[in-house]
């Protein structure tokens, strides 16, 4: 009896010993499921100028419409020339010519990934490589054995990559615009990118503190020109190291086609208000754009829904003067500028 009594004792030690390994299996196996689900959030985290991650398909990030012209073809081969060529490109011109436009469709015609990122002054050196964005702290909790524990707590701080690293990492374009709005401080880390293909991360500690620049990777900046409020001149060592496109206002028919393609209104009065907009654009002191067109055709389609292939004079300098009136200050100003339009009409 009593070795059948052992034989028991030993059969429900083992199940005991048995149930607390499958208890720790269970532990560990729902321990590493939550520091993979925080990697997995980590890896989707916003980052300041992206939603999921700054990396767009190409196709994804043509304008909606565009259209192409001989005009517009000839400038994106330019741009992708010196793409090829290892150059980046700088795109300056007036505000409104279209600029923004026309280099994320030079990008897609190289179908790698694009990163897009908006320049303005709240972005510095930490804003284009990336930041520490703060640490994690957890425990883990090994129980050897019945009744005995082992807590071990870790601490790692988490770093988190911006546009230009993910760029720069992964081949990408990148499409800086409205770059000489941002402080030209944080552009000194294009200097050793656009030279020597690599991207010092200040702040990141460790071995990968630098990013060997993948051999695709590019980029195009906008900007306005020098004259224009909040725009900073960029650093002559910049300057240096990039192709500069100057960017006018396309030519009249490819201006009817870009209002055509935004406005459903009749060819006559597109090619009347595109013929209006351009008379502006010689007589007035302010800049005239495309994009003041295509806001002018819509205000025309909502406000005159007439059949007359003219529009009427009256209707276009109320349009044009609401269009163009936030470029003027003061009641002074608008009444002058209406008298302009008016006169130019």
């Amino acid at each position: 009896m009593a070795n059948d009594s052992s034989s028991r004792e030993r059969k429900v030690r083992g199940r005991k010993i048995t149930t607390d390994r499958e208890a720790k299996e269970r532990r560990r196996a729902k321990k590493n499921l939550s520091r993979n689900g925080q990697r997995r959030v980590q890896g989707q985290k916003r980052t300041r100028n992206g939603d999921d991650g700054p990396l767009q398909n190409p196709s994804d990030v043509v304008p909606d419409p565009f259209v192409t012209t001989d005009q517009i073809e000839g400038l994106q081969g330019r741009i992708n020339g010196w793409l090829d060529a290892d150059q980046p490109v700088h795109l300056i011109g007036p505000t409104g010519c279209g600029k923004t436009a026309l280099a994320l469709s030079a990008a897609a015609q190289r179908d790698r990934p694009v990163v897009f990122l908006n320049g303005d002054e709240a972005v510095d050196t930490a804003a284009l490589v990336g930041e520490h964005a703060g640490g994690e702290r957890y425990k883990e909790d090994d129980q050897y054995v019945g009744g005995v524990h082992k807590q071990t707590e870790v601490v790692r701080e988490r770093w988190v990559d911006n546009p230009l690293s993910v760029a720069a990492r992964e081949g990408a374009t990148l499409v800086y615009n409205e770059f000489s709005r941002s402080n030209p401080v944080a552009h000194n880390v294009l200097l050793s990118v656009f030279e020597e293909g690599v991207l010092e991360r200040p702040g990141k500690r460790g071995d990968d503190r630098q990013i060997d620049v993948h051999p695709e990777f590019r980029a195009i900046l906008t900007s306005n020109s020098v004259e224009y409020a909040g725009v900073h001149e960029p650093q002559d060592a910049l300057l240096d190291r990039v192709v500069g496109v100057h960017v006018d206002f396309y030519d009249e028919e490819t201006e009817r086609e870009i209002v055509g393609a935004h406005v459903d209104l009749s060819p006559d009065r597109i090619e009347q208000l595109v013929a209006a907009t351009r008379a502006l654009r010689e007589q007035l002191d302010i800049v005239v754009g495309t994009r003041a067109a295509i806001t002018a055709a819509k205000g025309i389609a909502v406000f005159d829904g007439s059949d007359d292939e003219d529009i009427e004079t009256d209707r276009l300098v109320d349009v044009f003067t609401d269009v163009l009136s936030p470029k003027v200050a003061g009641e002074g100003g608008v009444n002058d500028l209406r008298n302009d339009i008016e006169s130019t009409l």
